[in-house]
């Protein structure tokens, strides 16, 4: 269980613990989903808890009264739970996670974006769930683009959703991190759990500043009692979601303090 939680952390969002390409080009696309794995694993190592921020006030203003449930999240079924010790080293990864973005941030946010990367504005919520997620996401033809996928040996952000690559986080406001983990978890409150999600989910946390605004301190705890929710519905213990959703619960629990959600060691 603790190994195939440990193997999911590089599908959420690459980190620290891979060797620096000399020939690494952060200006040249990649060309095969080899090379852009490499590129994310490459800029993760070098990388991003990011300070900020301007926030909008009138967004603030918009919303005025936050709703903060109390309720914790649904007990992992027997075997499903991670032990204390795996949680907390998933706590100190992630936290030296954020200490990278936050010393790097600049660097990043410099570093000019591809061609065909687009960020949306700010209140675009639609546009920002295809952003992240990509078209395939509102189609009846999802399985058949990933065929096609299959096919062509390039990638298709624009089907497929960019990756939290830190030129892209890196370059978000907390106003602009708190709206999209929003409209992200909109989505995943009507939709299953999906890697993609799951990295921008990541991504998302570690750009969160803390203290936590109400609203920030809100969403994260439907954020994990969404993934407690689907991890109960998740039929095989081995499968790779139930790593990707623990990792998640024990982030909002144990490192933003919601201590309440926490999963209890078993042993």
């Amino acid at each position: 269980m603790e190994s195939d939680a440990e193997d999911m952390m590089p599908r959420l969002l690459p980190v620290e613990n891979c060797d620096i390409a000399d020939d690494f080009d952060p200006s040249v696309p990649p060309r095969t989903p080899q090379e852009y794995l490499k590129r994310v694993q490459i800029e993760a190592a070098q990388c991003p808890d990011v300070v900020v921020a301007q926030i909008d006030p009138k967004k603030l203003r918009k919303k005025q009264t936050v709703n903060v449930s109390l309720s914790g999240c649904q007990p992992a079924p027997e075997g499903y739970c991670p032990s204390l010790k795996w949680q907390h080293q998933q706590v100190a990864q992630f936290s030296a996670v954020r200490q990278s973005l936050h010393k790097h941030r600049s660097h990043w946010k410099s570093q000019p974006l591809d061609s065909n990367v687009a960020m949306p504005q700010l209140q675009d919520e639609e546009r920002w769930k295809t952003f992240c997620l990509g078209e395939k996401i509102n189609s009846d033809l999802a399985s058949s683009l990933l065929n096609t996928e299959n096919e062509n040996p390039g990638i298709d952000y624009i089907k497929v959703g960019f990756p939290p690559l830190l030129s892209i986080v890196s370059r978000m406001s907390q106003a602009t991190v708190t709206s999209v983990l929003e409209y992200l978890m909109t989505w995943f409150g009507e939709r299953n759990f999906t890697p993609e999600l799951g990295r921008w989910f990541y991504a998302l946390l570690a750009c969160l500043e803390k203290p936590l605004l109400p609203e920030a301190h809100s969403l994260i705890r439907q954020l994990a009692r969404r993934c407690s929710e689907v991890r109960v519905t998740v039929e095989n213990k081995d499968d790779e979601r139930v790593s990707a959703l623990n990792l998640i619960i024990c982030l909002v629990s144990r490192y933003f303090d919601q201590r309440d959600l926490a999963d209890e060691d078993p042993s």
